[in-house]
């Protein structure tokens, strides 16, 4: 039977009972009596004892721990909270043959986003690719390739404009939600030297990765193929940089006789038509919401997504009376590394 906490009334109720048992005579009702103030008193200190005791037995177990606490968990466990992460890539400079770009050099994206030059450069053939990093962590650091950015202070024989290719792999610190799933795994499954578990725990360690999924024998024995995805960032299959950080951090955890390689999914959008009732944004946008979790759930690379699941999905968002799917006709497979990933919607 669970324990039920007693409210404050309860608890003066209680006081002004167990004075007037051992006062005889006594009456602690009375509205301005000592007696009735020396309850409510040693009652409301009580009420908040048991609060404290409650919000501890909260604390005392993972699943309900806040950060602080499930941070201590963690570290107990050897896991520790991913922290932010810069966006990295490369810009194309153009300018004069031989101009001179200082390492450290700043540039600014038009929303206001800083970004350093890694190296020094010199230009040759009118333009140099140069590494930079995000100023600040983050995913609100990761830039479209095409982007442009400009030089804070104007460099001699430098356009002040230049263009980012994809700067990627920037990430939040890890929230609650994702260490807890991360702690839990870890007792769960604890490790063993190099087991398929053990190498997606390995990988959800770089920060911005959410999910990832093991392949054994993917290039023949002694290898294995290992995709991951970054959930949180506008496009969820990861670019270079992120395989490559990915790639880095396995090959520092796995086992010498192994051979990994880290990939990303080919991604496969998936395309939806619905004629749904009622039909307004509300709905729209309900539908959307349900049919990406469904995705996150359900898509890994080379499964199937179930047709009656995405019916499930459309008919489980809030609002909506009744749907015809129109597209997807049938369950949708995948192929060896091919992954679903949400396309568009129509709605006729």
């Amino acid at each position: 039977m669970p324990y039920s906490r007693p409210d404050l009334p309860t608890l003066i109720n209680r006081a002004l009972a167990d004075i007037e048992t051992r006062l005889p005579g006594g009456d602690a009702r009375l509205r301005r009596s000592n007696l009735n103030v020396l309850a409510r008193v040693h009652s409301g200190a009580v009420h908040g004892l048991y609060g404290y005791i409650n919000w501890l037995a909260d604390q005392i177990i993972i699943d309900t721990a806040e950060s602080e606490w499930l941070e201590r968990h963690a570290a107990i466990w050897g896991v520790a909270r991913k922290p932010a992460a810069p966006a990295r890539g490369l810009v194309t400079v153009t300018g004069g043959n031989g101009a001179a770009i200082p390492a450290e050099t700043l540039l600014t994206r038009s929303d206001g986003a800083r970004f350093i030059i890694d190296a020094a450069a010199v230009i040759v053939g009118s333009q140099a690719n140069i590494p930079v990093t995000a100023f600040d962590p983050g995913k609100a650091g990761n830039t479209a390739a095409g982007s442009s950015l400009n030089f804070a202070t104007p460099l001699p024989g430098v356009q002040t404009t230049v263009i980012a290719a994809a700067l990627e792999g920037g990430a939040d610190a890890e929230s609650d939600d994702l260490l807890r799933a991360r702690l839990l795994a870890r007792i769960q499954q604890p490790p063993h030297g190099g087991a398929e578990d053990d190498y997606v725990m390995w990988a959800l360690q770089v920060p911005g990765v959410t999910r990832a999924w093991p392949f054994p024998f993917w290039y023949g024995p002694g290898t294995l193929g290992l995709a991951f995805v970054r959930d949180d960032d506008d496009e969820i299959i990861p670019g270079p940089v992120a395989v490559t950080a990915v790639q880095a951090h396995i090959d520092s955890q796995r086992p010498v006789t192994a051979e990994v390689i880290v990939f990303s999914p080919t991604p496969s959008p998936l395309h939806f038509i619905i004629d749904v009732v009622p039909d307004t944004p509300a709905i729209h946008a309900a539908i959307e919401a349900e049919l990406r979790d469904l995705l996150r759930r359900e898509a890994t690379p080379g499964s199937t997504i179930l047709l009656s699941h995405i019916r499930e999905a459309l008919s489980l968002a809030p609002g909506e009376h009744d749907h015809t799917l129109i597209e997807p006709t049938g369950n949708v497979t995948h192929g060896a590394g091919e992954m679903a990933v949400f396309g568009s919607i129509t709605f006729i």
